[in-house]
């Protein structure tokens, strides 16, 4: 049976550029028009990670395309960052329908995102579906924590997606300068330096979901402590 609608979990970030995103978000809800909607914002938040996908891959055929992946960046982040932000200032939050729809949105983005990478000559796809695993465990740890504690952690360590995707960014513009794809040879293997950052990124979001999971079942278990069975008191399994 679908639960009623409920409070929004509350949002706890602290990132890097939450200062300049802010005023940027308060801009943009004040001169949007009636007519576009939050379900506007997400699609174009869509079609943003679908350009960056597309971007990567057809960098096997001239690397000006990367241009086109940060232009999906940009995008991505005007859609995915302004649809709540929009409801909110609006007064038209719906907090089932928009948990909902966001995460999953989200979801399929990071998956396009990721598969755009692998596709593409910067990165294996080996190390694209490391990254996007290590993101989904942190996301599912966050998304358990919205509801069992009351809170939506955004950022971590003052990283968020904002800034994931300003530094994706830099990236896609240093390699188009250097016009070149830099590898090395590590343990029998070559590996190029998009896929450094990926070990690397793959490898935090592991850390970090552990380092949160052991964190929260010792505050979970303080708030659920374990019950003694008492004869007599038996139900059913029903």
């Amino acid at each position: 049976m679908m639960r009623s609608p409920k409070k929004e979990a509350d949002r706890v970030t602290d990132s890097l550029l939450r200062g300049a995103e802010k005023r940027l978000l308060n801009f943009f809800v004040r001169i949007l028009p009636l007519e576009i909607r939050p379900d506007h914002l997400t699609t174009i938040g869509v079609v943003g990670a679908i350009l960056i996908a597309v971007g990567y891959f057809l960098t096997n055929y001239h690397p000006a395309y990367l241009w086109l992946a940060s232009a999906g960046f940009v995008i991505n982040w005007f859609g995915d960052s302004l649809d709540g932000s929009l409801a909110r200032f609006r007064k038209i939050q719906r907090p089932l329908y928009g948990f909902f729809l966001d995460h999953n949105v989200d979801s399929i983005s990071i998956f396009l995102v990721g598969l755009g990478l692998g596709l593409s000559p910067y990165m294996h796809m080996s190390i694209a579906f490391y990254v996007i695993i290590g993101y989904f465990m942190l996301a599912i740890s966050t998304y358990i924590n919205a509801y069992l504690q009351g809170y939506f952690k955004i950022t971590y360590s003052k990283i968020g997606p904002t800034e994931a995707r300003f530094f994706a960014i830099l990236g896609n513009t240093a390699l188009f300068f250097i016009n070149e794809n830099p590898s090395l040879h590590l343990l029998g293997y070559e590996v190029t330096f998009f896929d450094l950052l990926g070990l690397f990124a793959g490898t935090l979001f592991l850390i970090g979901y552990f380092f949160f999971f052991f964190r929260d079942l010792r505050r979970i278990a303080r708030l659920d402590p374990p019950k003694e069975p008492r004869a007599g008191d038996e139900g059913s399994i029903e």
